[in-house]
């Protein structure tokens, strides 16, 4: 395992974990519409990064695609296709579950992924884990089963919001041989493409405030297009299921903001669930890492 990539990862989620930090001073807009001008504003960073950053590697990418045999170029487009679908899939359920179901469901979604995403990759990438990894998860399980007691509802839509976070995850693992930020320009144009129709949405004649237009352009950049690379690139190295026990510290660093920052209430239930969470992080990676003590870790 590559330090770089196991960094990567630790990066993406905890940009994400911070989200909140900026996400907050747009409480009183339309959150239907911060998705739609976060994703298009993204779409244009990443489309004009390759394009004027990135030229010869996009390029290079494009020729590499067109050599490709007829099975794997089938293969890889349906990846792309579906990996598209499954991050828009995740961002409108995201919101739409915000505004109309309960903030506590997306929260939860966010403590299911990384289970699934083990199970995923173990079914679908044959990830093996060992003992210690195997006790993480079902730390985690416990764990989400206490933050859920009482909130069957919400735990549904919860596994909807996870699950399609986790095949996005999984799918990334088939395109190892593109360059990364090549592979997450074509998802981030896709998902915008298929985002479009919900502009009908949008209420006519809105005024938005300076503040609107630099929060969301910092949350198309430092919270969308950042962590995506990063995320996608750690999955180069690292496997999947890593990668998503990694995701907790998504939820616990934004647990810790809300509780600490903007010193929101919370039960003894709460901070032991919570708690136990961090420890299936640590146990997860700790058994990990030792599973891999006969190869060597580079740097």
């Amino acid at each position: 395992m590559k330090l770089q990539y196991y960094l990567s990862a630790v990066g993406a989620f905890f940009i994400w974990g911070i989200f909140s930090l900026v996400l907050k001073p747009l409480s009183h807009y339309p959150a239907m519409d911060i998705l739609l001008y976060r994703i298009g504003f993204a779409c244009i960073v990443v489309i004009l990064i390759s394009a004027l950053f990135r030229r010869k590697i996009t390029g290079e990418n494009i020729r590499y695609l067109r050599v490709l045999p007829s099975r794997e170029k089938r293969y890889l487009t349906v990846n792309i296709i579906a990996s598209a679908l499954m991050l828009a899939m995740n961002w409108f359920f995201f919101i739409y579950v915000m505004n109309n179901v309960s903030v506590n469901a997306t929260s939860l979604a966010y403590l299911i992924c990384p289970i699934l995403t083990t199970v995923l990759a173990r079914v679908f990438l044959g990830e093996r884990l060992n003992g210690g990894q195997w006790a993480a998860v079902g730390i985690s399980m416990f764990s989400c089963f206490l933050l859920s007691y009482g909130h069957f509802f919400d735990m549904i839509f919860s596994v909807v919001i996870a699950l399609s976070y986790a095949v996005y995850l999984v799918l990334q693992k088939r395109t190892a041989d593109f360059d990364k930020f090549f592979i997450l320009t074509i998802h981030v144009t896709l998902c915008a493409i298929l985002l479009l129709p919900l502009l009908y949405l949008m209420p006519q004649g809105v005024m938005y405030g300076d503040d609107f237009y630099v929060y969301v352009f910092l949350i198309a950049v430092v919270f969308t297009v950042i962590p995506l690379f990063l995320n996608t690139y750690a999955l180069k190295g690292l496997e999947s299921s890593l990668v998503g026990i990694l995701l907790y510290l998504n939820p616990i660093i934004s647990f810790l903001i809300a509780v600490f920052y903007f010193k929101e209430a919370i039960n003894g239930v709460q901070g032991f669930a919570y708690a136990l969470i961090l420890v299936a992080v640590v146990l997860f990676n700790v058994a990990y890492l030792k599973g891999r003590r006969a190869r060597p870790l580079e740097v």
